[in-house]
């Protein structure tokens, strides 16, 4: 058994420094990218998030807090898309208004 033990730990320990040498090297790097490029495609196309364990466990763990969370961000999200319409002046209803009262203090000069 301390064998089993002793030969689990030596092997985690190499694992973690034989991978901390390996992200800096030109293959870890293209290994890294194509694993990027597996998880977000997963992501995409299954809506499985490999990466996202820690948000996962924390939203389990708090439900009604991620809830309201989730409802304010999509409450945000409603207000972005209605604050700021995408018109020009002359496209608003009271723009002839506004534009008279501008041209009648203009003339007050």
């Amino acid at each position: 058994m301390w064998l089993w033990m002793v030969s689990s730990i030596a092997g985690s320990l190499l694992g973690a420094a034989s991978t901390k040498w390996f992200k800096d090297t030109r293959a870890g790097i293209w290994c890294y990218n194509r694993f990027d490029d597996i998880a977000d495609w997963a992501t995409e196309r299954y809506g499985i998030d490999i990466l996202d364990k820690e948000n996962i466990a924390w939203k389990t763990k708090y439900p009604n807090v991620s809830k309201k969370i989730d409802e304010l961000e999509a409450r945000i999200i409603e207000l972005e898309k209605n604050s700021h319409p995408c018109k020009e002046l002359h496209e608003f209803d009271v723009w002839p208004e506004l534009d008279l009262r501008i041209k009648k203090l203009e003339n007050k000069k």
